[in-house]
């Protein structure tokens, strides 16, 4: 039985937001290297639709440390 859009949303939500605090955290360790490494990072998750996931939750996390 293949996923519904929403429903592989629901089961990867809480994987997709811990994986972009992880990566997150490591802005400030990384610092000017970061963006090319979490490009990086991102671009290796599988599948492509948790990859946007990740990507999404690493634009909120930005914005809300931007604010």
């Amino acid at each position: 039985m293949t996923l519904t859009r929403a429903g592989f949303h629901e089961q990867h939500a809480q994987g997709a937001e811990a994986e972009a605090q992880r990566l997150f955290a490591q802005k400030p360790v990384l610092q000017g290297a970061w963006l090319n490494w979490v490009a990086s990072q991102v671009y290796m998750l599988r599948p492509a639709e948790y990859a946007s996931m990740v990507r999404r939750e690493l634009q909120r996390l930005q914005d809300s440390s931007e604010s």
